[in-house]
């Protein structure tokens, strides 16, 4: 009788664990500074320390929904983002007029740290603080 009740209980339990609350837009607004980039895909690689204080990669999010990424004072990319769940969908405007979209995979939100990842062969991870003003 023990086992009918617990493994019932045992699935829900794990099922609330693993629901997560949706990302809202207003949670990204700002500029965030990139501290750690990994590639995980390309035997396992990253972008040192001192290169990261040396180009100050960051990506900003604002309230018009525009997401702009810069490193080394250029914009590196630019376009337009919205939120699926809790994930990142950016559509990136291409300097020849096209636009590609792809999703940003968040693991992590935090009021002050972000970790989000693109997928694929190029896929990277990144870990960013939040600036404050």
């Amino acid at each position: 009788m023990k086992n009918t009740f617990f493994i019932p209980a045992a699935i829900f339990l794990l099922f609330l664990a693993s629901c997560k609350p949706a990302i809202k837009p207003e949670q990204l607004y700002g500029k965030w500074k990139y501290i750690k980039v990994e590639k995980p895909n390309n035997p396992p690689d990253s972008v040192n320390g001192y290169e990261l204080q040396r180009q100050a990669p960051n990506i900003l999010f604002t309230k018009s929904h525009d997401l702009v990424i810069t490193w080394n004072s250029q914009v590196l990319s630019h376009g337009r983002f919205t939120m699926d769940g809790d994930n990142i969908q950016y559509t990136e405007s291409m300097p020849d007029g096209k636009k590609r979209t792809f999703p940003f995979l968040v693991s992590k939100l935090t009021d002050k740290e972000i970790i989000f990842e693109t997928s694929g062969k190029d896929g990277s991870r990144v870990t960013a603080v939040k600036e404050v003003h």
